[in-house]
């Protein structure tokens, strides 16, 4: 059964750093697309970056130049680096297998001084 555990969050303050993993298993991993979503309290849970195993990749506008989204394949791992984050930012993250309803437990940012 696949499995996606999602690790890196935390408490931050603003302006601040913070990098998610996700890991998975190889054989999912080595042909999908991969993406990160965030789900604040009261609000629908939005896509936030996306990159196929190509290296393709896609951000939300409300992110693009503060978060960076990789992939280790050798490693069936996929990162969210978040600088410069914001109190509104603030959500519990999660990563999908892109065209598939696998996600991981999420894991919480939260952006507070």
């Amino acid at each position: 059964q696949v499995q996606l555990v999602e690790s890196g969050g935390g408490l931050v303050q603003p302006g601040g750093s913070l990098r998610l993993s996700c890991a998975t298993s190889g054989s999912i991993f080595n042909h999908n697309a991969m993406g990160w979503y965030r789900q604040a309290p009261g609000k629908v849970r939005e896509l936030v970056a996306t990159m196929t195993n190509g290296g393709s990749t896609y951000y939300a506008d409300s992110v693009k130049g503060r978060f960076t989204i990789s992939r280790d394949n050798a490693g069936n791992t996929v990162y969210l680096q978040m600088n410069s984050l914001k109190p509104e930012d603030t959500a519990v993250y999660y990563c999908n297998i892109i065209g598939t309803t696998l996600w991981g437990q999420g894991t919480q940012v939260t952006v507070s001084s």
